[in-house]
């Protein structure tokens, strides 16, 4: 039983301590973040995508979790920065020759090896398994390992040739330290598109103000030519017109005065030249014509009250 005076028992053993704090498989943590997606915690599996903060999702995943704009939406905390496919970057891996995949062991009867992974560093060739720290380039997508990165200092990608600044490497499952610098470098980049993007704005509202006021400037006037030429144009038919009745007033008083001068009014007699052009129809309307001159047996006898043709 104890305590009957044959064991001494100690301090620990009668005094409870504080708790031990439990502390997660470092082998498991590394499998669950290299090997799974943040999102949906399923394997990962091609098309792979990153976020600026060097967590890798599934593409399939991601797209549903964005979609899915329900009230009841379950926000998870390892994609709320992400509001759209801009702020991911689908990644360049390279495969790994020497793994097999989960085909391997269906049988459960050999030896799995968990640090053995699907893609691998196309310089150095070490596994992406969370071993090695890896980074990706986010100007092109294509992933390398740290020590590939330091050994061969370029500002070109390695694999396809595309220039990237020391901004655009971002670490991959980074510490928090690392997190914490990505987190503010992003920061910093959304903030200074939003302020790219104000810019553009404004310089559109101003050109749109500018066309507008040009418009309003040239429409008064063009409209005040316009006036301009008009009051020309009755201004001179005005003096047409008050120099044609200056010229009849002329003719008149010549004819009373007893001058040579003779006004043309439409009381004229008609030369046979004038009368040449025209139709017969309007010929017999004056005096002149045959048909005026007739005999005097064709002309009607006057009748009157006294009639003494009886």
């Amino acid at each position: 039983m104890g305590c009957d005076g044959g064991t001494i028992p100690k301090r620990h053993e009668l005094v409870k301590g504080p708790k031990k704090v439990e502390q997660a498989d470092k082998n498991a943590s590394l499998v669950a973040r290299w090997n799974y997606c943040a999102i949906s915690q399923t394997p990962l599996r091609k098309p792979i995508v990153a976020c600026e903060l060097g967590r890798l999702y599934n593409k399939d995943a991601l797209i549903e979790y964005l979609l899915d704009k329900s009230p009841d939406k379950c926000i998870i905390e390892t994609a709320k920065h992400i509001k759209s496919l801009k702020d991911v970057k689908e990644l360049n891996l390279t495969n790994n020759p020497a793994w097999k995949g989960d085909k391997a062991n269906t049988k459960g009867d050999k030896f799995e090896d968990l640090h053995c992974a699907a893609f691998i560093c196309p310089v150095v060739g070490l596994e992406m398994n969370g071993r090695q720290k890896f980074c990706y380039l986010r100007a092109c997508g294509c992933v390398f390992s740290d020590r590939a990165m330091k050994e061969i200092k370029t500002q070109v990608c390695h694999k396809c040739g595309e220039p990237f600044k020391e901004d655009d490497v971002i670490v991959l499952n980074g510490s928090k330290e690392e997190m914490a610098d990505l987190q503010r470098q992003m920061e910093e980049r959304r903030h200074v598109a939003k302020l790219e993007k104000k810019a553009k704005k404004s310089k559109a509202t101003e050109e749109v103000s500018k066309a507008g006021l040009v418009k309003e400037i040239s429409g008064p006037s063009s409209q005040k030519h316009e006036k301009k030429n008009t009051v020309d144009k009755m201004t001179n038919t005005l003096s047409s017109t008050s120099t044609a009745e200056n010229g009849q007033l002329s003719t008149s008083t010549s004819t009373s005065s007893g001058k040579t001068c003779k006004p043309a009014t439409s009381l004229a007699k008609r030369s046979f030249t004038e009368m040449a052009g025209k139709s017969e129809a309007y010929k017999s309307i004056f005096t002149s014509h045959i048909s005026a001159k007739r005999s005097r047996e064709q002309k009607p006898n006057w009748i009157t009250h006294t009639a003494y043709y009886y």
